[in-house]
């Protein structure tokens, strides 16, 4: 069926629901972000003039701070577990044989659904600063309650996601590429590791594109995983917002925050996927 046959009232029902809670939401949060926020009151009223105080405040080193600080770990951690599932989702797709692969699809399946909030108090239970592991990591020099291991637990909390969410995306793109042309380039002298790195690797980019960017995008919207893992001393920017809106009852400031950290989000994965799509077409 061609681009011009499909009916547009199929496109009507989409699009309806894509605007109530999506548009309609978002320039809600937009108006409220320009608001102004009189100190002791919950959020702004209704007649509030309207002021770029609360984007402005953003320029500050502290909120800085906190979007480096999310950006970096969200960044590192989604490059680690790209990293680990690539060889995974290889093994299951061209090394297992049906059956056992789905077992492993069911594995990784099921990790995607246990609860976040079990793995992330199994992480602190394990390796927080009251865990078994504790006095045998400060025996090694280790200071499990400094900035740089709570940052790396946090990492680790946001790894327990990326990788099974990263291995079932890349699955359908290993299985996608035509083995022979692996062996092709084995048969013509290349060693196993070259062939891999010049054939399978550059056509399974854009799926590795996909999964990283699914990793990134959840881990720089995660919350519960900094908030258990990062005891106070490594927060995310959802942290941050939760507060503004929660505890502090500054609406404006909160809205501001999310509304900077969609469109930076939006900037990075298209930045990204031109980028990819610039250098392997």
């Amino acid at each position: 069926m061609s681009k011009k046959s499909v009916p547009a009232p199929l496109f009507l029902p989409g699009g309806v629901l894509f605007l109530m809670l999506f548009v309609l939401p978002m320039a809600g949060l937009f108006i409220e972000s320009i608001r102004y926020y009189e100190p002791g009151s919950i959020g702004s009223a209704s007649d509030a003039p309207f002021t770029l105080a609360n984007y402005r405040e953003l320029l500050k080193a502290s909120f800085a701070g906190f979007f480096w600080q999310t950006l970096r770990i969200s960044f590192l951690a989604s490059a680690v577990g790209i990293s680990l599932a690539f060889p995974l989702a290889y093994w299951i797709a061209r090394r297992l044989s049906p059956q056992w692969r789905m077992v492993a699809i069911g594995f990784f399946v099921t990790l995607m659904f246990l609860s976040v909030l079990v793995r992330t108090y199994a992480l602190e239970l394990t390796f927080g600063a009251a865990g078994p592991l504790g006095p045998f990591l400060r025996q090694l020099g280790v200071a499990t309650n400094g900035r740089g291991y709570i940052g790396l637990l946090v990492g680790a909390g946001l790894l327990h996601y990326i990788i099974p969410m990263s291995t079932l995306t890349l699955l359908g793109t290993i299985q996608n590429v035509d083995p022979r042309l692996t062996e092709a380039a084995q048969v013509l002298g290349a060693p196993n590791w070259k062939a891999h790195l010049t054939v399978t690797l550059p056509l399974c980019m854009r799926g590795i594109l996909a999964a990283f960017l699914f990793g990134f995008t959840f881990s720089i919207s995660a919350f519960v995983i900094p908030m258990i893992l990062g005891k106070g001393r490594v927060l995310f920017i959802s942290n941050l917002i939760y507060t503004r809106f929660s505890e502090i009852a500054n609406y404006p400031s909160g809205a501001a925050i999310s509304v900077v950290l969609f469109f930076l989000a939006m900037l990075i994965v298209y930045a990204m996927t031109y980028l990819v799509n610039r250098g392997w077409q």
